[in-house]
């Protein structure tokens, strides 16, 4: 069998250092499976994931040209599918917005022109209201005394 990039293979963990694990391959080969190739979580402490003498599974991700092979743990692992959400969850996204649907089509010029003062009047004083909450207390402009 001849090692090649992407081959998922199984190895015996022959030495771990503090950067990662090397591993045995089949024809008399060994690999390296850097810290950060072992598990998507964070490691502080390697030996917590990863005993010297455990059989694992691991991806060839790299063969350099003097020979060394680069292995993954986490790439070997078969990701679970996502489910597909069927109804949006949180937030509404613009792409979740209908914005070919039309409400004001039947409406005449001066009624959408209404409709906008009257929605502008209303935000004008929530903006207004909010900033003069903000503003309450401490400083105050016009000359008063302190």
């Amino acid at each position: 069998m001849n090692l090649e990039i992407g081959s998922i293979v199984e190895g015996k963990v022959i030495n771990v250092m503090p950067f990662g694990a090397f591993v045995a391959l089949p024809e008399n080969k060994s690999g390296l499976v850097h810290i950060s190739e072992i598990t998507n979580a964070f490691i502080k402490d390697i030996n917590n994931y990863i005993k010297q003498g455990d059989i694992v599974k691991v991806k060839v991700v790299s063969i350099d040209s003097s020979g060394k092979i680069g292995l993954s743990i986490k790439k070997a692992e078969t990701k679970p599918e996502r489910p597909k959400p069927t109804e949006p969850s949180g937030p509404i996204r613009p792409a979740d917005i209908d914005w070919s649907a039309n409400d004001e089509a039947d409406l005449s010029f001066e009624d959408k022109l209404s409709k906008f003062k009257k929605d502008s009047d209303a935000k004008m004083l929530a903006l207004k209201r909010s900033n003069d909450s903000k503003r309450s207390g401490g400083y105050r402009r016009g000359g008063g005394t302190y």
